[in-house]
């Protein structure tokens, strides 16, 4: 039977399509606090969110109004989950230029009050300066960075903390299992600031303790000492600097304990 015969014979009315398709994005960023002379900074995940207005770009009541919740939105006929969602990111929040990944599809029915709607979830970490022109527009009323911690005690709309959730997950195994944390440090660093940025994510003794990370970061393959270069940055004694090695002999967990 030819393609054609078969389409003659295919009735699209026996299966149940879905109302809509979206796709959200949950962009993180690491912020770093000085908390006082010749200590390491204070670090903290931050995930930026809108805060839903009480209309839609129509001018129409807008559902889950006043909520916090990723940006996202509908996916036109002719682009992708993935353009839809850089374009709603930049009409929303006027981040634009981040590199974003795909990392999930919601669609449990009843996931949304206006019907069975499917959303394609993406993400990024991103360095703060690269959110620094957010703005809130389009259907949204603000645009926040907030801590993880003070997301999941918010009213979220949709199905959103279950989306966040699993975000801040793939953070974590990025983080740990990837050289993702240079991007928030100096091209030159301490052992404690490359420690502040995995402790965002992470209370693995291996790393949350001191004496044990100054130890691992000399075995760690893909890190290098900066010969001859110390700082007192984050110590009254001066303290070695590191680097990511150029080319990176990258083993899964890389911070691990039984690295």
């Amino acid at each position: 039977m030819s393609n054609k015969e078969a389409l003659e014979h295919y009735d699209h009315k026996q299966f149940r399509t879905p109302d809509g398709y979206t796709s959200d994005i949950a962009v993180f960023t690491i912020l770093s606090t000085k908390i006082g002379e010749f200590k390491p900074p204070h670090m903290t995940l931050m995930l930026m969110l809108i805060k839903r207005a009480q209309l839609n770009a129509e001018g129409q009541p807008n559902i889950e109004a006043s909520k916090w919740a990723l940006p996202g939105g509908f996916v036109q006929p002719d682009e992708s989950a993935y353009e839809a969602a850089k374009r709603e990111l930049e009409e929303e929040t006027s981040v634009n230029s981040i590199h974003i990944k795909h990392f999930g599809v919601y669609d449990k029915p009843g996931r949304d009050p206006r019907g069975w709607i499917i959303s394609n979830a993406h993400y990024a970490i991103v360095p703060e300066h690269e959110l620094s022109k957010r703005k809130a527009n389009d259907d949204a009323a603000d645009v926040r960075l907030f801590s993880v911690d003070e997301v999941l005690q918010l009213d979220l709309a949709f199905d959103h903390r279950e989306i966040i959730e699993a975000a801040i997950a793939v953070i974590k195994h990025d983080l740990l299992q990837t050289p993702v944390a240079k991007s928030f440090l100096q091209d030159h660093f301490t052992y404690s600031e490359l420690q502040a940025v995995l402790k965002t994510v992470t209370n693995d003794p291996a790393i949350t303790s001191d004496q044990a990370f100054s130890r691992k970061i000399k075995t760690l393959p893909f890190i290098e000492e900066v010969s001859g270069q110390k700082t007192q940055r984050t110590s009254k004694t001066p303290t070695q600097l590191y680097r990511f090695a150029d080319e990176m002999n990258i083993v899964r967990p890389i911070y691990s304990a039984r690295y």
